[in-house]
């Protein structure tokens, strides 16, 4: 158990390394991600391309379809994958993984450290910062999130099991304070 979560802490921190190298490609994102239309939803799922090349497309033409909004609480799992969101209100559990590009996974390493919009990255940023200031160290697990989460289903839901998802976007970002 120790070393599944040494592991997993490990690859959380490689996550936010990761996540921390585009910062300058990130800013022109901020006029989309205020978007709600289905319209301007759209070209936003082709803006990853053009920003990073690591950045990989949740949404895509042939699942936008699929594609819906939930309220939600994304954090940390033991096991596999490791990021998982509760769909509040309901008993779903929805498994986080890449997007349809890489489905289905064919690494560890896809499976264990999800590309995140570009907001919810943010969000994890500016908290760690906060939370650095305030303890004098960073966190190594990220803290439970709650959010209006838009998700995109890699799969067809079953009655008793995950089901893998993409996340495209979040909204009304709400980081749970550990202290």
């Amino acid at each position: 158990m120790r070393i599944v979560l040494g592991t997993l802490i490990l690859l959380a921190l490689a996550a936010l390394i990761a996540a921390g190298a585009p910062v300058a490609p990130q800013a022109p994102a901020t006029a989309v991600t205020d978007t709600t239309s289905q319209e301007q939803a759209k070209p936003s799922a082709k803006a990853p391309s053009s920003r990073s090349a690591s950045k990989i497309p949740c949404k895509t033409p042939e699942n936008a379809a699929l594609c819906y909004w939930t309220h939600g609480r994304l954090s940390i799992w033991e096991g596999t994958p490791p990021f998982r969101l509760w769909k509040i209100g309901t008993r779903r559990i929805l498994a986080v993984i890449n997007g349809p590009s890489r489905y289905p996974p064919r690494t560890d390493d896809e499976i264990e450290n999800p590309k995140f919009p570009t907001e919810l990255d943010r969000a994890y940023e500016a908290d760690n910062r906060r939370h650095k200031r305030a303890t004098g160290i960073m966190w190594a697990i990220p803290p439970p999130v709650f959010a209006d989460f838009e998700i995109c289903p890699l799969e067809p839901e079953h009655k008793g099991w995950m089901q893998d998802i993409c996340i495209e976007s979040a909204k009304n970002i709400v980081i749970e304070k550990d202290y």
